[in-house]
Formats: C-alpha cells, sequence, structure tokens
C-alpha cells in the first residue's frame, strides 16, 4: 500500500518515528506500507536512520529470497583448558 506523505511540512525525528509505527502496525496485519512523495529532507533523515529501505521501498528483498546466517558451530569438551 502506498501512502502520499508530500504534505508533511515538518521533517523531524517524531514524524520518522510516527512513520515507523504505521509502518510496524501495518506488518503486524500482514500489510505493507510505502511512504511516497517524501520531501528530500524527509527522505534524507529517514535515510540517516536507516528505514530508507522499509519505509521508502527501495531496493527491497522479500524474507524468503535472503541468505541464512552462516554461523561455525563449534563443541567444548569439559576437559579442554580454557585459552
Amino acid at each position: 500500500m502506498d501512502c502520499d506523505v508530500s504534505h508533511v511540512r515538518r521533517a523531524d525525528l517524531a514524524t520518522v518515528d510516527a512513520l515507523a509505527r504505521a509502518s510496524v502496525n501495518a506488518r503486524r496485519f500482514g500489510a505493507r506500507i510505502r511512504f511516497t512523495n517524501a520531501s528530500p529532507a524527509l527522505q534524507e533523515l529517514i535515510a540517516f536512520v536507516g528505514l530508507g529501505e522499509v519505509l521508502l521501498g527501495g531496493a527491497e528483498r522479500q524474507a524468503e529470497q535472503r541468505e541464512e546466517p552462516v554461523g561455525v558451530e563449534e563443541r567444548v569438551e569439559s576437559d579442554d583448558p580454557a585459552v
């Protein structure tokens, strides 16, 4: 769902907080909101806090397409000396 935010006059952290909360609430109900027509100042602030892809769309990837994190499993024997 697209939401036009061209009417937002003030780009501050309270605005970004409200947009992020709306996005979280939409996701809880299985929807996604993409905020469109944001002013350059609002776009910069959203990007600065690291929410550009989430709130503005960006190069978003679906969760199914993400790679699983690769980890190293290490087993320690109880009689191994601590290093």
